[in-house]
């Protein structure tokens, strides 16, 4: 995996609500996952080492067991001739008592540029919400060819990222 981000507004999506820049088409995905500890612990888990991307389907290698600043990710889908790769790098994460996450930026050779996170929070009422948050415009010929479908599928793989969470947050 090469190690240069592709896009220069690396870490826009550490803060939750910061306006995310202009010129990339944003994604805003937030799911209720449960209520309590357990389920927030359980959640970050899976987010931060990789289960949830692998269990929605997505082939992961790392260059860690774990999400943290620095650590090469490379997402996978399709099969064969079919595969798309997407070498990526985490370029924040999150392990406070109330919010567990991290966000991984593209790299030269992704379909996109731009930057994307997975974070699990509780509330005050002990509601643990997760949101994927996302910038990115087309990196590749491909995807500027793709046009609108491309980010219809972001949508669809943020709501998949959701409802697979919520299952293996509960138990399952």
């Amino acid at each position: 995996m090469t190690s240069t981000l592709n896009y220069p507004e690396v870490g826009l999506t550490t803060v939750p609500g910061r306006a995310l820049p202009a010129g990339y088409h944003h994604l805003h995905h937030r799911v209720l996952l449960g209520h309590g500890r357990d389920v927030l612990e359980a959640a970050g888990a899976a987010v931060t080492t990789w289960r949830m991307h692998r269990a929605a389907g997505v082939k992961v290698r790392s260059t860690a067991d774990r999400a943290e600043p620095g650590v090469g990710v490379e997402c996978a889908i399709g099969i064969g001739p079919l595969r798309i790769a997407a070498p990526c790098e985490v370029v924040w994460s999150s392990y406070e008592p109330d919010r567990i996450g991290f966000a991984y930026g593209t790299l030269g050779g992704h379909p996109e540029c731009g930057e994307e996170s997975f974070v699990v929070e509780m509330d005050s009422r002990k509601a643990v919400w997760f949101t994927v948050t996302a910038f990115s415009r087309p990196g590749r010929w491909y995807t500027r060819l793709a046009g609108p479908v491309i980010p219809r599928l972001q949508l669809y793989y943020a709501r998949r990222c959701g409802r697979t969470l919520c299952r293996l947050a509960n138990g399952g």
